[in-house]
């Protein structure tokens, strides 16, 4: 933002303006150009200079939550983003033939370890058109990595290939640009983002930073990737209607039960949800397709607790936190419909600053959803699923982290205090107290138990000292009684042997 905006800010918003003064003043932001960061990030390398200044052309926010990772983990993921965003490029061009785009889609694996392949064929009005033109710096970095990090990169590249050509192929000879089912529509954006949350996981669980049975919670990972791409396809409707891609399922969409609401038919085409007349009808069906998003919600929760490494942490939660603000943003909001709609950049910045735990991003899940509950509207037919929705979120909290549990730092570590005026906290303090008397009534015994067995061998060797003792008395009785006896039988020899001579 400019100086004017900044002035205009303080004037019209003030507390926008301080979360974003406190944003720029306390939020640490990596150099990967800093000279002790050359080493890890390949600023050295003009190739890798390039793949990063690709990865800023490509998304600004996903660049900076990518390079906020520690060491190589933050080159590897650029690389592995400016490939798939490769792939993504060949999918999207309507301008290739398919015989052309089936082609290259089906042997990317192979292409994208291929020193010196460019493509120049891409329609000029693609945004990343460039990338693959100069696609031969991101080879050379590729083939740079280690082979842990290359595996998961390739696999992954083969799975989202597949699908992006299947559904390509589909568009090209059905003439269909609809997708039906929500299935078909999960399937989708398992392919183009839930594979990408799938790779993502695997290569923090291959760096080390996080445990390596993180790769196997693909059920978590994927609702990870399909959050945040349903939450896309919600938020940029208008922008992809007008570009004749068509993401929304015809299922609900079309559904005859949004239009029996305000008295029609169901939608014939998706164009018609932004004509005038149709707000309310386009309402209904917007709140359906963010009750769908919702679905994901916990299992990102689920994931995200399972974190580790505090940099991998903030790098998948901030993501989070977004989507489930846009998502507020856009329920019952018409402006949607219109144009492209953003959360602002001061609450942006807060939810940045505030998402640097699970307990903190958990009570922001609870926060927007009970933000949606709070407009959401007895009119609408999804009314009692968006409740069941959030109240699952809140729920997921009060299980996890409890609402009348405090926690508060302190120079010896963090304390745990409860709320005293919540009832629960009286159930909560006694099971507490239980708890402790059972602890100490535990040791009590561990002490007993120890100073028994202690005092039972005190006695055992006084015993046996005292029976050592007997017989030692014995033995020099005996001896003394012998030499006595040794003695007179001496004397009385020697008496008659003399009286014999």
């Amino acid at each position: 933002m400019g100086a004017l905006s900044m002035l205009a800010l303080l004037i019209t918003h003030p507390m926008e303006f301080r979360i974003l003064l406190q944003y720029h003043l306390w939020h640490d932001n990596r150099d990967v150009s800093a000279p002790h960061e050359r080493e890890v990030t390949g600023w050295d390398r003009e190739t890798m200079r390039r793949c990063w200044y690709f990865l800023d052309m490509s998304s600004r926010s996903f660049a900076a939550v990518i390079k906020q990772l520690e060491g190589e983990l933050a080159r590897v993921l650029c690389l592995y983003y400016l490939v798939l965003r490769g792939l993504d490029t060949i999918e999207d061009d309507m301008t290739l033939p398919d015989e052309t785009k089936q082609k290259l889609l089906r042997q990317f694996h192979e292409i994208t370890l291929t020193r010196g392949w460019t493509f120049t064929e891409s329609g000029p009005n693609e945004a990343d058109r460039q990338l693959l033109v100069e696609y031969d710096k991101v080879v050379e970095e590729l083939l740079l990595l280690d082979q842990k990090y290359l595996d998961v990169i390739i696999d992954i590249c083969k799975k989202m290939e597949v699908g992006m050509a299947d559904y390509a192929h589909k568009a090209h000879t059905t003439g269909s640009v609809y997708l039906e089912k929500v299935e078909e529509y999960d399937l989708y954006c398992h392919y183009v983002a839930g594979l990408v949350g799938e790779g993502i996981t695997g290569l923090m669980a291959a760096s080390g930073k996080e445990a390596p049975y993180l790769a196997s919670q693909l059920e978590l990972s994927n609702s990870m990737g399909l959050f945040l791409q349903k939450t896309n396809i919600i938020r940029d409707f208008r922008e992809d209607v007008e570009d004749h891609r068509y993401f929304w399922p015809r299922e609900i969409w079309g559904s005859e039960k949004y239009g029996k609401a305000v008295g029609r038919s169901g939608f014939k085409e998706m164009k018609e949800m932004y004509e005038p007349g149709n707000e309310a009808q386009a309402t209904w069906v917007q709140s359906a397709m963010i009750l769908d998003a919702l679905r994901h919600a916990t299992d990102s929760l689920d994931y995200l607790s399972l974190l580790k490494s505090q940099s991998v942490f903030n790098f998948c939660a901030i993501p989070q936190s977004m989507a489930i603000a846009t998502l507020e943003l856009c329920f019952m909001n018409p402006a949607m419909f219109q144009r492209n709609i953003k959360i602002r950049k001061a609450e942006a910045a807060s939810l940045i600053m505030r998402s640097t735990n699970p307990r903190d991003v958990a009570y922001i899940f609870r926060e927007y959803a009970r933000r949606i509950h709070h407009k959401a509207v007895p009119e609408d037919p999804s009314f009692v699923a968006i409740a069941v929705a959030c109240g699952k979120i809140e729920q997921w909290c009060e299980s996890h982290y409890p609402s009348f549990v405090h926690m508060s730092l302190a120079s010896t570590g963090g304390t745990q205090g409860f709320d005293t005026s919540d009832v629960r906290s009286i159930v909560a303090m006694a099971n507490e107290e239980r708890d402790r008397s059972m602890y100490l009534e535990k040791r009590k015994q561990e002490i007993l138990a120890k100073t028994n067995g202690v005092a039972d061998a005190v006695r055992q060797a006084q015993g046996q000292q005292a029976e050592t003792s007997q017989w030692e008395l014995l033995m020099w009785v005996g001896l003394v009684f012998a030499v006595i006896g040794a003695v007179c039988i001496g004397v009385v020899y020697a008496v008659v042997h003399y009286l014999d001579s």
